[in-house]
């Protein structure tokens, strides 16, 4: 019998517990950052393999590729790229408040963060402001584990003198959680932390007054109310909007400052969008004059004076990212390893137990040498008091160091230290250093001691150095929080002015738009295979309306359609018909304005024009055809009231009622106008042909092939009757009317 080699468990165990051994470790090792020192464990590690190169802030630049090669080679064996990325993300100071890294080369720009160059061109070394993650490391303060092959030790956490993870704040995605946390200034943290150390009980409210809010890389302004921001950091999650400044400059508008991580070329990019698709015509021009002394400098220069500055930059917050929210969530592993969203007073108060813990780790173990040393010292005394008779023992003893043991009562370390002491160090002047320095060690223990006893001495100490780094390292904040009112996208309409335009459909669906009312559509000349359909005559600030044969409307601007100089451009590409459909009209005028809509089937209703509006490219449903029917173009009526409406079907019937007979519907597929046979219609023998709105006293001029009737009003009397009834046959000749004419 084989002996079983391998453990089967069934597939549903398995996949369920690697998925969760990734999920954790994604979240604890990979995405989200540690409330202690503020980093993730790649730029843990980074920080700290550039400590082991001594690259600090006063060594020489080092080549890129050497730290990441010695961050992979010992201890995070990952991806190159990804490594170096979190190292240039750390080296941006428009991407971190408190930058670590001090970069040399090309290290990105604002416009294109991720335009920086491969590691093997660019050097870096380590900033000043990274010695408060690093400077206690060696001082007993943290655990130490093995690195991934067990060959090393690394730091589990850096000992960080300033709650960092506020500071430089994190962004991250983990499974099933993210977090943004984002950057604040330091200043305003220690003061806080303050605070906390002196009342515990300090309200969240009272916090708030030092840490007035986020606090970006870049000088735009925070535009969130205090009550949001406060809401923010009670909950732990919210939003943080930012706004561009900007000033006038002879008439030109200047923006001096772009919320955190915008970039200016995109800016002006979807400035420029809006000026090519007409939705801008109060601004001229744009310039780019940001450089070295100016670092954003963008420049919007309004097509004359009498532009309302305040409100052309208004509607450039609300559609451009001028003014941009960012989502703020303070998820991040605690003290007892565990993610968690907290709230600003859980985060500090953590943070000052991390802190007081490794600041008496540090005293503790600096006590620890004192007291050591003290014991070597107290033993090197007794050697220079008896010296003579030391040196008979060491030189007449094979064993010396029990002996002196025995003789003199020391301890295996003071008699090792009196063993290795040099000749040079027994003049009579050495005696005096030791009791020197037996006094200040003395006196260095009775101080730490006193710390280590009283948790005020302590608090005080981590108190002094808050305020020494707040002091050496800190700055004032560059994001004012300042009160503004909501951004609101201008009405385009309203801007461009109401000029008269003709918009021109052609059969094959191609769209443009010529000045005036003048222009003869027909006259135009159209693509190969295609021809004139239908022109509507509107202004330049009112939609155009279409209506396909499926019976659904769309709108477009007519100011953003082509010139009638060119041939137009395909519909195809603002809007999205269905599979089949083509567009049968175009309409243009007053929302007030009533329209016939009517099928070939023999039914229709009243609409206004605003019925056939939407802002969907997929258009909206108007009006429902019934089978085998198709959609006839809508007639414009000037009163629901007192105009009639004049039928013609396909095989030669006329129809008179009046318009208020048929009722006005949003949509639908309306009522009854004319009575078709449904087998006539189904085999399209008959249906309903061509209709016209006739005013009061109007008569109708009906074409039909060479062949005119005219019908005056008096004519017309004998085909007069109610909807939904059959009308009265035409003369001989007319069975197949092309087209409806009015005479008034």
């Amino acid at each position: 019998m084989n002996a079983i080699t391998h453990e089967q468990i069934p597939l549903q165990d398995f996949t369920e517990k690697a998925y969760l051994d990734y999920s954790m470790y994604v979240i604890l090792d990979r995405a989200l950052p540690s409330i202690a020192d503020g980093l993730k464990p790649v730029q843990r590690r980074i920080v700290y393999a550039m400590s082991e190169l001594g690259l600090s802030p006063q060594a020489k630049y080092k080549k890129s590729a050497r730290t990441v090669g010695d961050v992979l080679g010992m201890y995070h064996p990952h991806g190159d790229q990804a490594c170096y990325e979190a190292m240039v993300l750390m080296a941006q100071p428009f991407s971190y408040r408190y930058p670590l890294i001090d970069g040399q080369g090309n290290w990105g720009s604002p416009d294109d963060p991720k335009s920086f160059a491969a590691m093997r061109y660019t050097e870096a070394r380590l900033t000043p402001y990274a010695q408060t993650l690093l400077s206690e490391l060696e001082q007993g303060t943290v655990d130490w584990v093995a690195n991934y092959d067990g060959t090393k030790d690394e730091p589990s956490l850096l000992p960080a003198r300033l709650p960092n993870v506020l500071l430089n704040g994190a962004t991250g995605i983990a499974v099933g959680m993210s977090t943004d946390i984002p950057p604040h200034n330091l200043r305003e943290v220690v003061e806080a932390c303050v605070k906390l150390l002196d009342n515990p009980r300090t309200s969240l409210e009272e916090l708030c007054a030092s840490i007035k809010g986020p606090d970006f890389t870049t000088e735009a302004e925070i535009i969130t109310s205090r009550d949001d921001i406060l809401r923010l950091y009670r909950t732990g999650s919210g939003s943080v909007r930012l706004r561009a400044r900007w000033e006038l400059e002879e008439g030109n508008i200047v923006i001096t400052a772009l919320p955190h991580q915008v970039s200016g070329d995109a800016v002006l990019q979807q400035i420029a969008a809006q000026m090519q698709a007409k939705k801008l015509p109060m601004v001229e021009d744009l310039r780019d004059e940001s450089d070295h002394e100016n670092p954003t400098r963008l420049v919007i220069m309004p097509r004359g004076r009498r532009v309302d500055a305040d409100q052309l930059m208004s509607h450039l917050f609300a559609t451009t990212d001028l003014e941009k929210s960012y989502r703020v969530n303070l998820n991040m592993i605690g003290l007892n390893g565990k993610p968690q969203v907290k709230n600003l007073q859980e985060i500090l108060l953590e943070w000052l137990s991390y802190r007081t813990e490794t600041v008496r780790r540090r005293l503790q173990y600096r006590l620890d040498k004192v007291i050591a040393r003290l014991h070597i010292l107290e033993g090197l005394l007794i050697a220079f008091l008896n010296i003579d008779e030391v040196i008979a023992i060491i030189r007449r003893e094979d064993e010396p160091r029990p002996k002196l043991m025995a003789r003199f009562g020391l301890s295996e370390a003071q008699a090792e230290a009196i063993l290795e002491l040099k000749l040079r160090h027994l003049a009579r002047l050495e005696e005096m250093k030791i009791r020197g320095e037996q006094n200040e060690l003395a006196k260095e223990r009775e101080t730490l001691e006193g710390l280590l006893a009283s948790p005020r001495k302590l608090s005080n100490l981590i108190k002094k150095e808050l305020k020494q780094d707040a002091e050496r390292y800190g700055d004032p904040r560059r994001s004012p929080i300042v009160a503004r009112k909501a951004a609101e996208a201008l009405d385009v309409t309203a801007v461009i002015g109401s000029e008269p335009v003709t918009v021109i459909l052609s059969e094959k669906g191609w769209v443009r738009a010529a000045k005036g009312h003048e222009i003869d559509p027909g006259a135009l000349a159209f693509r190969s295979g295609d021809a004139f359909l239908a022109a509507a005559f509107g202004r330049s600030n009112q939609p155009a309306f279409l209506l396909d044969s499926t019976g659904r409307s769309y709108a477009v601007a007519a100011h953003e359609l082509p010139s009638a100089r060119t041939q137009g451009e395909p519909l195809t590409g603002r809007l999205s018909p269905p599979p089949g459909a083509v567009f049968k009209t175009v309409l243009a005028g007053a929302e007030e304005d009533w329209y016939l809509l009517a099928t070939s089937g023999g039914y229709g209703f009243l609409a206004q024009l605003r019925e056939f509006h939407t802002k969907n490219r997929t258009g909206k449903a108007l009006l429902t055809v019934p089978e085998r029917a198709e959609v006839l173009p809508p007639v414009r009526v000037a009163s629901p009231e007192a105009d009639s409406v004049a039928l013609v079907t396909v095989q030669g019937r006329l129809l008179v009622f009046p318009m208020s007979e048929i009722p006005a519907l949003g949509k639908g597929k309306g009522s009854k106008l004319v009575q078709i046979p449904p087998e006539e219609l189904a085999s399209r023998q008959d249906g309903l042909a061509a209709i016209a709105a006739l005013p009061p006293g109007a008569g109708l001029r009906l074409h039909s092939g060479k062949r005119v009737l005219n019908l005056s009003a008096a004519d017309l009397a004998n085909y007069r009757g109610t909807r939904a009834r059959r009308g009265n046959p035409l003369p001989r000749g007319f069975q197949r009317v092309e087209r409806l004419e009015v005479v008034e």
